[in-house]
C-alpha cells in the first residue's frame, strides 16, 4: 500500500503543475506518475497479495489546496462544489452520476479530502474492467483454500479500508449476486470474506460513481431497486462540459499550465481566436478530451500564443461545417483515438477514458469494423 505524500488535483482533472509554494500539489510517485496506485499489498505471513485497487493516504494541511484546485466558473460547477461542501462532513452514501471524462472520480476525491475521514486511506476499485469473481474476493476478501493457490487469509477493501472511504466506480457493473452483497453490507456494515463464516466489520463510507442512467437499468432488473435507493442517499451530478461552457476556458488554461511544466516549455496563451473555437466544440470526451487537446496544443504552437491552426482540424473548421449530431462527433473521436493508437484498442479505450468492452460495443454500434 503506497503512502503519498502529496494529492492529487482536483480540477476536474487528475494532475496538477507544481506552483513552487507550500500549496503546490504535486503528482506521487507511482506507476505512470498516477495519483492512486496499489498494485499489491503485504499479507500478514510476508507473502505479496495482489490488488486490483488503488489506495492512497493523504497528508494533512492540504485543505486549501484541494479546493483551490477545483475549477469552477460555470454556476452549476459552483453549486456542485457547495453542495460537496455541506455533504463532506457527513459519512451519508454518495451517488455521483455524470457522462465518461466529466470527473466523477476527481469529485469522490474532493468529497474524502474535506472529511473528517481525510487522513484514513481511499481506496478506488473499477466495476466494469474487472472479473465478477475477482470483483467479490476484492471488495470482500477470501479465505485461505476459496480462490486457488492462495494460502492466507486476504481481507476485502471494504474492511481495509478501515474508517476511510471506498469509491465504486461504475458501480452498476456489478453482478446481481454481488450487488446484493454489497446491500446487505452497506445496511449491516459487516460483511463475510468469500468463504468464510465469520463477519467482520465494514465502517468505511461508500462513494458510487456511475456513468449509466440507474433508473432505465433498474426498470430492465440490471440492477437492484433497493440497492438503488440505498446509494442514491446523497446524489451529485456532474454535467457533461458542453453543458458547463463558462468552465472551458478557465480549464484550459489550467491545463496549459501544466502542459508547459510537463513538457518544459515556454510560457504560452491561447489566443482570443482559439478560446473562441475551445467554446463552441461539443467534447464528446467531456474534461479528458479537452486535457488532451490543450496538451497536443502546447506542443504544436509556436510562442507567445496558441492559435487556433494548433487545434485539431475538427475544431478550426466547426463553423464551416454543418452542426455534427453527438453521435457523429463521438464516432469521428473514436474513429481518431483508433488512427493515433494504430488500432490498439486497450490503448484507445484507456485514452477514452472507457473499458474495452465499452469501446467494443461502440465500434459495433458504429460499424467501424
Amino acid at each position: 500500500m503506497e503512502v503519498c505524500k502529496t494529492v492529487p488535483a482536483i480540477g476536474i482533472h487528475d494532475q496538477q503543475r507544481e506552483k513552487g509554494s507550500s500549496s503546490a500539489l504535486e503528482r506521487p510517485e507511482g506507476e505512470n506518475g498516477t495519483s492512486l496506485h496499489t498494485p499489491e499489498r503485504q499479507g500478514s505471513n510476508g507473502q505479496t497479495v495482489a490488488s486490483a485497487a488503488s489506495t492512497l493516504y493523504l497528508c494533512g494541511g492540504m485543505r486549501d489546496a484541494v479546493l483551490a484546485s477545483w475549477i469552477a466558473q460555470d454556476a452549476s460547477s459552483k453549486q456542485l462544489l457547495t453542495d460537496v461542501q455541506k455533504i463532506a462532513p457527513t459519512s451519508a452514501t454518495v451517488l455521483i452520476r455524470g457522462e465518461s471524462g466529466t470527473g466523477k472520480k476527481l469529485l469522490a476525491f474532493l468529497l474524502h479530502s474535506l472529511s473528517s475521514r481525510a487522513t484514513k486511506p481511499i481506496v478506488h476499485i473499477d466495476c466494469a474492467n474487472l472479473s465478477q469473481a475477482f470483483l467479490e474476493t476484492e471488495l470482500f476478501g477470501c479465505e485461505p483454500g476459496s480462490v486457488p493457490g492462495l494460502a492466507e487469509t486476504k481481507p476485502g477493501q471494504l474492511e481495509l479500508a478501515g474508517n476511510g472511504t471506498v469509491v465504486l466506480e461504475e458501480v452498476a457493473a456489478l453482478s446481481l449476486p454481488l450487488q446484493a452483497k454489497l446491500l446487505r453490507t452497506i445496511e449491516e456494515q459487516r460483511t463475510e470474506r468469500v468463504g468464510g463464516s465469520q463477519s467482520v466489520e465494514v465502517k468505511a463510507t461508500i462513494i458510487a460513481l456511475t456513468s449509466v442512467d440507474l433508473e432505465q437499468a433498474v426498470a430492465r432488473h440490471a440492477v437492484r431497486k433497493d440497492l438503488y435507493y440505498r446509494l442514491n442517499v446523497v446524489p451529485l451530478a456532474i454535467k457533461p462540459l458542453r453543458e458547463r461552457r463558462n468552465d472551458i476556458a478557465a480549464l484550459a488554461e489550467h491545463f496549459v499550465g501544466q502542459a508547459l511544466d510537463i513538457h518544459k516549455q515556454p510560457r504560452m496563451k491561447f489566443a482570443a481566436e482559439a478560446v473562441a473555437a475551445l467554446e463552441q466544440y461539443e467534447y464528446p470526451g467531456n474534461v479528458r478530451e479537452l486535457r488532451q487537446i490543450t496538451e497536443r496544443a502546447v506542443l504544436a504552437a509556436a510562442p507567445p500564443e496558441i492559435q487556433v491552426e494548433d487545434l485539431p482540424w475538427y475544431m478550426r473548421h466547426a463553423n464551416a461545417a454543418p452542426q455534427m449530431s453527438l453521435e457523429e462527433i463521438e464516432r469521428t473521436h473514436i474513429v481518431r483515438v483508433l488512427e493515433h493508437t494504430r488500432g490498439k484498442k486497450t490503448q484507445a479505450a484507456r485514452i477514452l477514458g472507457i473499458s474495452r468492452k465499452t469501446l467494443l460495443e461502440k465500434r459495433k454500434r458504429y460499424n467501424l469494423g
